[in-house]
């Protein structure tokens, strides 16, 4: 196996397991361990995809990855409520 292949399975694994915690409701969507895990394995599956240049998973693992970076920001920058 390649490192391209290792970097790849772990992604995948990391977006599994948010996913499997998710339904197994150890985890909601906005914790932020489900938020890095995505963010972290997408990115990984990403790279991995570049690596191989497999074009529709750069495109699918990158925009997983910028739709996880937001939910990241959204985390860290709550609205202000008015009383």
């Amino acid at each position: 196996m390649t490192i391209a292949d290792w970097i790849g399975f772990t992604g995948v694994f990391m977006i599994l397991l948010a996913y499997f915690l998710n339904v197994i409701h150890k985890v909601e969507t906005t914790d932020l361990s489900f938020i890095l895990l995505n963010l972290i394995g997408a990115g990984m599956s990403c790279a991995a995809s570049v690596f191989i240049e497999y074009w529709p998973f750069i495109i699918l693992e990158g925009c997983w990855s910028l739709i996880s970076l937001i939910a990241l920001i959204r985390y860290f920058i709550k609205p202000i409520k008015n009383k």
